[in-house]
Protein backbone atom coordinates (compact mmCIF):
# COMPACT_ATOMS: atom_id res chain seq x y z
CA UNK A 1 0.00 0.00 0.00
CA UNK A 2 1.66 3.19 -1.66
CA UNK A 3 0.49 6.37 0.24
CA UNK A 4 1.67 9.77 0.85
CA UNK A 5 0.65 12.80 2.75
CA UNK A 6 -1.04 15.79 0.87
CA UNK A 7 -1.83 18.13 3.12
CA UNK A 8 -1.48 19.30 6.68
CA UNK A 9 -3.94 21.26 8.91
CA UNK A 10 -3.83 22.67 12.61
CA UNK A 11 -7.01 24.14 14.21
CA UNK A 12 -5.86 26.48 16.89
CA UNK A 13 -9.15 27.56 18.63
CA UNK A 14 -11.89 24.89 18.24
CA UNK A 15 -14.18 25.59 15.74
CA UNK A 16 -12.65 29.08 14.85
CA UNK A 17 -9.98 28.58 12.01
CA UNK A 18 -7.83 26.90 10.13
CA UNK A 19 -3.92 26.72 9.05
CA UNK A 20 -2.30 24.79 6.55
CA UNK A 21 1.42 23.72 7.52
CA UNK A 22 4.34 22.25 5.49
CA UNK A 23 5.64 19.93 8.23
CA UNK A 24 5.01 19.26 11.91
CA UNK A 25 6.70 17.56 14.73
CA UNK A 26 4.01 15.00 16.50
CA UNK A 27 4.30 13.85 20.02
CA UNK A 28 3.49 10.49 21.42
CA UNK A 29 -0.33 10.81 22.94
CA UNK A 30 -0.21 14.33 22.48
CA UNK A 31 -2.58 16.06 19.34
CA UNK A 32 -1.19 17.57 16.36
CA UNK A 33 0.92 20.69 18.03
CA UNK A 34 -1.56 23.92 18.53
CA UNK A 35 -4.25 21.88 17.32
CA UNK A 36 -7.62 22.33 19.31
CA UNK A 37 -5.33 24.18 22.20
CA UNK A 38 -7.87 26.57 23.02
CA UNK A 39 -12.50 26.15 22.67
CA UNK A 40 -14.97 28.90 22.78
CA UNK A 41 -17.56 27.48 25.52
CA UNK A 42 -21.20 28.42 25.26
CA UNK A 43 -23.84 30.10 28.09
CA UNK A 44 -25.32 26.54 27.90
CA UNK A 45 -21.75 24.99 28.50
CA UNK A 46 -21.39 22.09 31.32
CA UNK A 47 -17.83 23.17 32.36
CA UNK A 48 -16.54 26.28 34.22
CA UNK A 49 -14.08 28.54 33.58
CA UNK A 50 -10.40 27.72 33.93
CA UNK A 51 -11.47 24.32 33.47
CA UNK A 52 -8.82 22.68 31.69
CA UNK A 53 -9.84 18.80 31.45
CA UNK A 54 -11.37 17.54 27.99
CA UNK A 55 -15.19 17.84 27.73
CA UNK A 56 -17.32 16.94 24.80
CA UNK A 57 -18.01 19.18 21.82
CA UNK A 58 -21.18 19.93 22.76
CA UNK A 59 -20.18 22.28 24.91
CA UNK A 60 -18.27 24.78 22.84
CA UNK A 61 -19.30 27.25 19.72
CA UNK A 62 -18.69 25.30 16.28
CA UNK A 63 -19.54 25.34 12.57
CA UNK A 64 -22.20 22.87 13.44
CA UNK A 65 -24.26 25.61 15.36
CA UNK A 66 -23.25 28.73 13.64
CA UNK A 67 -21.66 27.89 10.01
CA UNK A 68 -20.09 31.48 9.35
CA UNK A 69 -17.56 29.98 11.72
CA UNK A 70 -16.31 27.94 9.28
CA UNK A 71 -14.67 30.64 7.00
CA UNK A 72 -12.37 31.72 9.67
CA UNK A 73 -8.69 31.32 9.02
CA UNK A 74 -6.33 31.23 11.40
CA UNK A 75 -2.49 31.42 11.91
CA UNK A 76 0.49 30.79 14.98
CA UNK A 77 3.03 32.81 16.23
CA UNK A 78 4.05 30.05 18.11
CA UNK A 79 6.85 31.85 19.56
CA UNK A 80 4.50 34.33 21.11
CA UNK A 81 1.81 32.17 21.94
CA UNK A 82 -0.44 34.41 19.73
CA UNK A 83 -3.35 33.37 17.13
CA UNK A 84 -3.98 36.03 14.20
CA UNK A 85 -7.92 35.06 12.54
CA UNK A 86 -9.45 36.56 9.66
CA UNK A 87 -12.59 36.65 8.22
CA UNK A 88 -14.63 37.30 5.34
CA UNK A 89 -16.71 39.86 7.33
CA UNK A 90 -14.42 40.67 10.04
CA UNK A 91 -11.14 42.89 10.42
CA UNK A 92 -7.99 40.98 11.56
CA UNK A 93 -7.88 40.10 15.11
CA UNK A 94 -4.66 38.79 16.77
CA UNK A 95 -4.85 38.07 20.39
CA UNK A 96 -3.49 35.51 22.91
CA UNK A 97 -5.87 33.16 24.03
CA UNK A 98 -4.72 33.00 27.65
CA UNK A 99 -4.64 36.60 28.40
CA UNK A 100 -8.18 37.84 29.87
CA UNK A 101 -7.96 41.01 27.82
CA UNK A 102 -7.47 39.10 24.72
CA UNK A 103 -9.90 37.03 25.43
CA UNK A 104 -12.43 39.27 26.20
CA UNK A 105 -11.89 40.46 22.72
CA UNK A 106 -11.77 37.33 21.07
CA UNK A 107 -15.16 36.75 22.30
CA UNK A 108 -16.55 40.04 21.31
CA UNK A 109 -14.94 38.98 17.63
CA UNK A 110 -16.36 35.78 16.95
CA UNK A 111 -20.40 36.88 18.93
CA UNK A 112 -21.15 38.02 15.51
CA UNK A 113 -20.68 35.61 13.33
CA UNK A 114 -22.42 33.29 15.63
CA UNK A 115 -25.87 32.01 14.61
CA UNK A 116 -28.20 34.61 17.46
CA UNK A 117 -30.56 31.45 18.08
CA UNK A 118 -27.51 29.82 19.35
CA UNK A 119 -26.10 30.53 23.09
CA UNK A 120 -23.77 33.11 22.61
CA UNK A 121 -19.84 32.32 23.21
CA UNK A 122 -19.02 32.63 26.82
CA UNK A 123 -15.43 31.87 27.70
CA UNK A 124 -12.61 30.68 26.71
CA UNK A 125 -11.33 27.05 27.88
CA UNK A 126 -7.74 25.78 27.23
CA UNK A 127 -7.60 22.12 27.30
CA UNK A 128 -4.74 20.41 29.05
CA UNK A 129 -3.90 18.07 25.52
CA UNK A 130 -6.01 19.45 23.49
CA UNK A 131 -10.10 19.58 22.86
CA UNK A 132 -10.14 17.50 19.77
CA UNK A 133 -13.69 15.97 19.20
CA UNK A 134 -12.57 12.74 20.56
CA UNK A 135 -11.63 11.90 24.28
CA UNK A 136 -8.44 10.89 23.74
CA UNK A 137 -6.05 13.21 22.05
CA UNK A 138 -6.10 12.41 18.34
CA UNK A 139 -5.16 13.15 15.04
CA UNK A 140 -7.48 12.89 12.10
CA UNK A 141 -6.72 11.00 9.13
CA UNK A 142 -8.33 12.22 6.20
CA UNK A 143 -8.51 10.54 2.37
CA UNK A 144 -8.18 12.37 -0.38
CA UNK A 145 -10.40 9.62 -2.69
CA UNK A 146 -13.11 9.58 -0.29
CA UNK A 147 -13.08 13.57 -0.82
CA UNK A 148 -13.60 12.96 -4.73
CA UNK A 149 -16.17 10.29 -4.11
CA UNK A 150 -18.10 12.40 -2.28
CA UNK A 151 -17.82 15.19 -4.23
CA UNK A 152 -18.83 13.73 -7.54
CA UNK A 153 -21.85 12.66 -5.70
CA UNK A 154 -23.40 15.91 -4.82
CA UNK A 155 -21.88 17.37 -8.26
CA UNK A 156 -19.70 20.11 -6.75
CA UNK A 157 -16.30 20.19 -5.67
CA UNK A 158 -15.79 20.00 -1.19
CA UNK A 159 -12.55 21.77 0.32
CA UNK A 160 -10.94 19.69 2.81
CA UNK A 161 -11.23 22.34 5.35
CA UNK A 162 -14.88 21.36 5.58
CA UNK A 163 -13.71 17.94 7.26
CA UNK A 164 -11.23 19.70 9.94
CA UNK A 165 -8.39 17.37 8.94
CA UNK A 166 -5.16 17.29 10.24
CA UNK A 167 -3.18 14.63 7.83
CA UNK A 168 -4.68 14.37 4.57
CA UNK A 169 -3.39 10.98 2.77
CA UNK A 170 -3.56 9.64 -1.19
CA UNK A 171 -3.20 6.49 -2.21
CA UNK A 172 -6.25 4.72 -0.19
CA UNK A 173 -9.37 4.06 -2.49
CA UNK A 174 -12.76 5.90 -1.52
CA UNK A 175 -13.88 5.22 2.07
CA UNK A 176 -10.81 2.61 2.42
CA UNK A 177 -9.43 4.62 5.75
CA UNK A 178 -12.25 2.89 7.90
CA UNK A 179 -10.38 -0.39 7.15
CA UNK A 180 -7.44 1.32 8.38
CA UNK A 181 -8.68 1.55 12.16
CA UNK A 182 -7.02 -1.07 14.44
CA UNK A 183 -3.99 -1.23 12.56
CA UNK A 184 -0.52 0.69 13.18
CA UNK A 185 0.35 3.33 10.29
CA UNK A 186 4.24 5.04 9.49
CA UNK A 187 3.56 8.49 8.56
CA UNK A 188 7.22 10.18 7.76
CA UNK A 189 9.15 9.58 10.84
CA UNK A 190 5.86 9.28 13.16
CA UNK A 191 3.93 6.18 13.73
CA UNK A 192 -0.21 6.39 14.53
CA UNK A 193 -2.53 3.51 15.84
CA UNK A 194 -6.17 3.98 14.04
CA UNK A 195 -8.61 3.94 16.67
CA UNK A 196 -11.94 4.88 15.21
CA UNK A 197 -13.87 6.13 12.39
CA UNK A 198 -15.05 9.60 12.56
CA UNK A 199 -18.97 10.16 12.28
CA UNK A 200 -20.08 13.87 10.97
CA UNK A 201 -22.32 16.88 11.78
CA UNK A 202 -23.60 20.14 9.77
CA UNK A 203 -20.22 21.61 10.07
CA UNK A 204 -19.10 20.29 6.56
CA UNK A 205 -22.25 21.41 5.29
CA UNK A 206 -20.60 25.03 5.26
CA UNK A 207 -18.29 26.41 2.39
CA UNK A 208 -14.80 27.33 4.44
CA UNK A 209 -14.50 30.25 2.00
CA UNK A 210 -17.81 32.23 2.49
CA UNK A 211 -19.48 30.41 5.94
CA UNK A 212 -22.90 29.82 3.94
CA UNK A 213 -24.37 26.52 3.75
CA UNK A 214 -24.01 25.30 0.54
CA UNK A 215 -23.55 21.10 0.49
CA UNK A 216 -26.02 18.60 2.24
CA UNK A 217 -22.64 16.57 2.31
CA UNK A 218 -24.31 14.13 5.41
CA UNK A 219 -27.35 13.24 3.06
CA UNK A 220 -24.87 12.85 0.12
CA UNK A 221 -22.98 10.41 2.57
CA UNK A 222 -26.11 8.62 3.75
CA UNK A 223 -27.11 7.97 0.07
CA UNK A 224 -23.92 6.93 -1.71
CA UNK A 225 -22.37 4.96 1.31
CA UNK A 226 -25.34 4.54 3.65
CA UNK A 227 -23.58 6.22 6.75
CA UNK A 228 -22.21 9.46 8.30
CA UNK A 229 -18.69 8.64 8.02
CA UNK A 230 -15.60 10.36 6.74
CA UNK A 231 -11.78 10.02 8.07
CA UNK A 232 -10.63 8.04 11.48
CA UNK A 233 -9.23 9.28 14.00
CA UNK A 234 -5.93 8.00 15.19
CA UNK A 235 -3.45 8.26 18.35
CA UNK A 236 0.33 9.05 17.87
CA UNK A 237 1.98 5.89 19.04
CA UNK A 238 5.70 7.19 18.23
CA UNK A 239 6.49 11.02 17.54
CA UNK A 240 8.48 12.30 15.10
CA UNK A 241 8.07 14.73 11.66
CA UNK A 242 5.75 14.04 9.27
CA UNK A 243 6.12 16.15 6.09
CA UNK A 244 3.75 17.17 2.73
CA UNK A 245 5.20 14.72 0.67
CA UNK A 246 6.09 11.76 2.97
CA UNK A 247 5.47 8.22 2.17
CA UNK A 248 2.95 6.52 4.60
CA UNK A 249 2.18 2.59 4.65
CA UNK A 250 1.56 -0.09 7.21
CA UNK A 251 4.11 -0.30 10.21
Amino acid sequence: MALAVTHLWRHPIKGHGVEGLGAVTLAAGATLPWDRVWAIADARARIAPGATEWAPCVNFSRGAKSPRLMAIRASVDEAAGRVTLTHPAREPLTVDPDDAGDAARLIAWVTPLTSPERPAPAFVARARVGMTDSDFPSIALLNQASLAALSDRLGQPLAMERFRGNIWLEGLAPFAEFELVGQTLRIGGATLRVREVITRCKATTANPETGLVDADTLRGLRAGWGHQDFGVYAEVVTGGRVAVGDAAALA
